[in-house]
């Protein structure tokens, strides 16, 4: 319920008034704290209180999108649609900069393209600078006529997308408006001459000048050999300084071409020196791979060795398992043979 639009607004730009704030935006600034602390239950007379408070202008910042408080007093303008005679004395107001500039965002966001020449455009005067936090949370010096003119050039200020408006020529040309008049022409024209003046007036006026100015400078009478003999030492001293100079800069010259042999040598030497470390490394290396593998040879020749002893045992243990159960058999086949022999010598002397 407190983030509804009151029931009195009307469409602004054919669609409700929260919706000029993109839905992102819109929903962090419904989850920010400042929103539900400070902007619950405000009324276009409270609503002053808390734009006096502001400190500075902005849009979102920081990686989680987090909206400053001259973003949130914008949506709840939107949502509780302030009389324009409101939203004009914020912009007349003079004493608190930060207010006007809440006044000449929300117009320039439900304002028609009449009402923000009409009302923005005086603006250009005002010169103070304002502090505006940036998308990283720093923040950066903006001066009121530069921000005016963001508002009326640009398509997005604060991180919010600004309705279209038509152009000032167009209005100019249906004559809805009059033409723009800079305030820099009144000096232009004080300082041109007007055209009432005559040129014989002009002339005077040049001559009275230059008597004037002959008469508060007097020339003094010098002589020709003073002046010469100056000249010949003016001539003389640039000639002077420059040998000077370019005697001191080859001498500099010099010396940083001797520095930069200097250092070019020790490079060239550290090289030398690091080259044969290196290789004596590599060659010590070499020589503990080798000693390793000689090393797990020797290791593996006993091990093969036993190996092999093993195996002959196990072979003449089953050879001589093998002897046994043969002659076993050998020997249980012989003793059947004969019992069955004796039984059929008893079965004969029976009968």
């Amino acid at each position: 319920m407190a983030n509804r639009t009151v029931k009195e607004a009307k469409n602004v730009h054919g669609t409700n008034p929260q919706y000029l704030i993109e839905k992102i935006i819109r929903s962090r600034i419904y989850d920010s704290k400042y929103w539900k602390e400070q902007c619950f239950a405000l009324t276009a007379e409270l609503l002053v209180d808390k734009a006096m408070e502001l400190r500075f202008v902005g849009g979102v910042y920081g990686g989680n999108i987090k909206p400053t408080q001259f973003l949130c007093l914008t949506l709840k303008m939107l949502q509780i649609q302030p009389e324009k005679d409101i939203v004009v004395e914020f912009i007349k107001n003079e004493e608190f900069k930060y207010v006007r500039a809440l006044g000449a965002f929300y117009l320039r966001l439900t304002g028609v393209a009449l009402d923000c020449y009409k009302y923005l455009e005086p603006l250009y005067i005002d010169n103070r600078k304002l502090r505006r936090q940036n998308r990283a949370g720093q923040f950066e010096i903006v001066y009121m006529d530069e921000y005016i003119d963001e508002l009326l050039r640009n398509d997005r200020v604060c991180d919010i997308i600004l309705p279209r408006i038509q152009k000032r020529t167009i209005l100019e040309e249906n004559n809805e408006i009059e033409p723009k008049v800079s305030v820099l022409d009144e000096d232009l024209d004080d300082e041109l001459p007007s055209e009432d003046e005559k040129p014989d007036d002009r002339e005077a006026n040049r001559t009275n000048e230059n008597s004037a100015s002959s008469v508060r400078r007097p020339r003094r009478a010098r002589s020709k050999s003073k002046s010469r003999s100056r000249e010949r030492e003016r001539d003389r001293r640039p000639a002077q300084n420059n040998n000077a100079r370019s005697r001191d800069y080859y001498d500099e010259l010099e010396e940083f071409e001797r520095q930069r042999n200097r250092t070019r040598n020790r490079d060239t030497q550290h090289e030398d020196r690091r080259q044969p470390a290196g290789r004596q490394d590599r060659d010590r290396e070499q020589r503990q791979d080798r000693d390793r593998d000689q090393r797990q040879e020797r290791d593996r020749k006993p091990q093969n060795r036993d190996r092999e002893r093993q195996d002959r045992d196990r072979m003449r243990e089953r050879d001589r398992y093998g002897e046994r159960d043969r002659r076993e058999r050998d020997n249980g086949s012989r003793h059947d043979q004969r019992e069955r022999d004796t039984r059929n010598e008893r079965e004969r002397r029976r009968h």
